[in-house]
């Protein structure tokens, strides 16, 4: 009697990350599905979630679903998901009326007088002004009945609780919020101390994921745009955040001293780093052919290339070069810094090139060196290694003559 053998079972979730809709992949191993998902445009792995994702729309969904029917192997179950936006935080409840804000209602939102011009006197990035500006005309409407001077750190408080239980704000977001508050209070009300009380989340120390050697190699050699193995060359090789290098000009690059200027990084702070040998070269090939005007990276109209360009670049070099995870810009700088700790680089250099504030924040690379576990053994190879030895005692024993 021939049995027929099952079919593969694969779970196809609806539901958002990031705040787009996705679609999850759930599937016991099977390499015959990964290099279907690898061939479809935007599909991706997913370590946080522990799956593939890729994006929700009928054109992903009908050649996922075409290509898996073909020869009768797989089972597709569709499902689907409340829609969440992180694992733990899934959105039931009915906003209440007051968090739902429309960008009208912003734009008539009038900013307390002097908010702006202090964020602006501080010097604080564009980026900031523009998230604080966002959460406190936010924090205004949902106060709209009330006079700022009048509200209590515990309504604050129970804000900010609110926001966690029915917004499912991340613990970044609500940190942004208070800040965005705490702003107003203290820094242009001048209520110093009296504000230092709203609570705030947890930290989570998560260690920087990374990218091996061969990994980074594989991206650099699979990329054949010219510009974009530049852009992928100068982010891992001087360590760079995706705002340094598209906020680096063309005169930043000085080749005769081996060195890269970095202009008002985070902080408002000014610093070098390294200009390797084998950048160097490819980008004066990129200058020569590109000509770019003023900044070094240029989009359309000459004007600085974006940061979502930036993302789809490293994306696309990291798919060309088949790593089964999403690579982001940033991992390319931890894999620099964790690299040159592997290869016995002092903290203090490293510190001074990332232009970390303080060594703390750099020493966490040593935690995710091979370099920091390399030396120890594992209680595992002792153990089979004390057998192993046993064994060739054992029969080296009993090859010896007694007589000779």
């Amino acid at each position: 009697m021939i049995f027929e053998k099952p079919k593969i079972t694969i779970t196809l979730n609806r539901t958002r990350l990031d705040g787009n809709e996705v679609c999850l992949i759930n599937f016991p191993y099977s390499k015959d599905i990964i290099e279907i998902l690898r061939c479809i445009k935007g599909a991706y792995w997913n370590p946080d979630r522990q799956c593939w994702v890729m994006p929700y729309t009928h054109h992903h969904l009908d050649r996922l679903i075409t290509t898996l029917n073909c020869g009768d192997k797989y089972k597709i179950i569709k499902e689907t998901r409340p829609i969440c936006d992180s694992p733990g935080h899934t959105v039931q409840k009915k906003i209440p009326e007051k968090h739902q804000q429309t960008k009208k209602q912003k734009d008539e939102v009038k900013l307390p007088e002097g908010y702006l011009e202090t964020l602006k006197r501080k010097r604080y990035s564009d980026h900031t002004i523009k998230t604080y500006v966002c959460y406190m005309k936010e924090f205004q409407i949902a106060f709209r009945n009330y006079n700022l001077e009048d509200i209590s750190v515990r309504q604050i408080n129970g804000y900010i609780l609110e926001l966690i239980e029915i917004n499912a704000i991340s613990a970044s977001q609500q940190n942004q919020r208070i800040n965005a508050i705490k702003f107003y209070y203290e820094k242009v009300r001048g209520r110093i101390k009296e504000y230092y009380t709203i609570e705030r989340p947890r930290k989570s120390r998560k260690l920087p994921q990374v990218l091996s050697e061969e990994e980074i190699l594989s991206m650099i050699i699979a990329i054949k745009n010219l510009k974009h193995k530049a852009i992928i060359c100068t982010l891992y090789s001087a360590g760079l955040r995706r705002g340094e290098l598209i906020n680096l000009r063309k005169y930043d690059i000085q080749f005769d001293r081996k060195m890269i200027i970095v202009k008002d990084a985070k902080g408002n702070k000014d610093r070098t780093t390294m200009l390797s040998d084998y950048l160097a070269e490819i980008l004066r090939q990129y200058m020569e052919a590109e000509k770019p005007n003023y900044w070094l990276f240029e989009g359309q109209g000459r004007k600085r290339y974006s940061a979502t360009s930036i993302a789809k670049v490293v994306r696309k070099a990291a798919k060309l070069a088949a790593i089964g995870r999403d690579v982001k810009p940033h991992m390319l700088r931890h894999s620099f810094a964790t690299h040159l700790v592997e290869q016995g680089i002092s903290t203090l250099h490293i510190q001074s090139m990332l232009g970390h504030e303080s060594s703390k924040t750099t020493e966490i690379y040593t935690h995710i060196s091979r370099k920091s576990i390399t030396h120890i053994k594992s209680p595992l190879d002792v153990i089979l290694d004390k057998k192993q030895n046993a064994k060739k005692n054992l029969k080296s024993n009993s090859n010896n003559k007694p007589w000779e």
